[in-house]
């Protein structure tokens, strides 16, 4: 995979305009989860033999399904887990839309998988150190010469995932188009990425955001149908969440992150998957939101 922008632009927030399309399919995921179960302590998971994750099933390069087996980058952090761990790690794959609620509502121990930091997912989890940044891009059909940069968005409808990080991004791409006279138009959730790409393509979304791995390596592929834009963000993280209160299982995992970080393996699959690798990343937890604005200059 080539072509990941270099530039990271500088941190704002606001609160962006939400227009729900599948938001709905969380909340049946949750409701499916029982209520009686909790995450479980290192201690637990070492007497019943078994790490339970979740990753999610369509969020290329981090995770997809290949012949309905797990791939991408976290299928190979999961499988130099399984070698790292005097334990076995069970891993299913779910929608986004339901993930974070099946790991609060303690159905999994923690989510292996491609999640943002935000300040308001910070009130529930706690994240292991970082293995990517987190930086939002726009996506728009190529040869669409009404969008020439940033300015050019203002007022058009933009396609994202619900209850993503990107989403939240939002509120700082509305302040980039206040300081230019303009204005965040509509917003438009999908359960998945993959729908809204579908939708950009025949023409029912002006543009697309999502995080910048993610969009270089979808236009890298489909180089025919899309382009990729400018930053709409400031700086972020991809971070494993883990619930507030297991800090035993937290600092099991930011150990593991660490031991990537000195094997050189973190940096062999950064390579791999996203094309570059991030060595000047935070080699901490991150558990607040005053150390998440530290990391990031917000």
């Amino acid at each position: 995979m080539t072509g990941i922008p270099k530039t990271l632009v500088e941190h704002t927030s606001t609160g962006p305009r939400r227009f729900l399309i599948a938001g709905w399919v969380g909340l049946v995921l949750a409701a499916a989860v029982p209520m009686f179960a909790t995450a479980a302590t290192l201690d637990e998971i070492k007497a019943r033999g078994t790490l339970k994750v979740v990753t999610e099933d369509a969020f290329p390069p981090y995770e997809f399904i290949t012949n309905g087996k797990p791939d991408g980058f976290h299928k190979d952090v999961i499988d130099e887990l399984r070698n790292y761990a005097p334990f076995a790690i069970d891993q299913e794959q779910l929608p986004w839309t339901g993930l974070l609620a099946a790991v609060t509502a303690g159905k999994y121990d923690a989510a292996i998988t491609g999640a943002g930091v935000t300040e308001e997912r910070l009130a529930k989890f706690n994240y292991a150190p970082p293995i990517s940044v987190n930086v939002t891009y726009y996506i728009t059909r190529k040869g669409d010469d009404r969008i020439g940069g940033l300015k050019d968005l203002s007022g058009l409808k933009v396609g994202v995932q619900a209850g993503s990080a990107v989403l939240a991004s939002l509120a700082q791409l509305e302040v980039k188009l206040k300081a230019m006279g303009g204005s965040l138009g509509e917003v438009v959730e999908y359960q998945s990425y993959p729908e809204v790409y579908a939708d950009l393509a025949n023409g029912r979304l002006d543009y697309a955001v999502n995080s910048v791995i993610n969009a270089a390596t979808m236009v890298a592929k489909r180089s025919d149908t899309f382009a990729l834009g400018e930053a709409t963000s400031g700086l972020g993280f991809i971070a494993w969440p883990v619930k507030k209160g297991n800090e035993e299982l937290l600092e099991y995992l930011a150990g593991f992150v660490r031991h990537l970080h000195t094997t050189g393996k973190l940096a062999e699959l950064q390579t791999k998957w996203f094309g570059k690798s991030f060595p000047d990343l935070p080699q901490e937890s991150i558990k607040s939101v005053e150390q998440f604005r530290s990391l990031t200059g917000g």
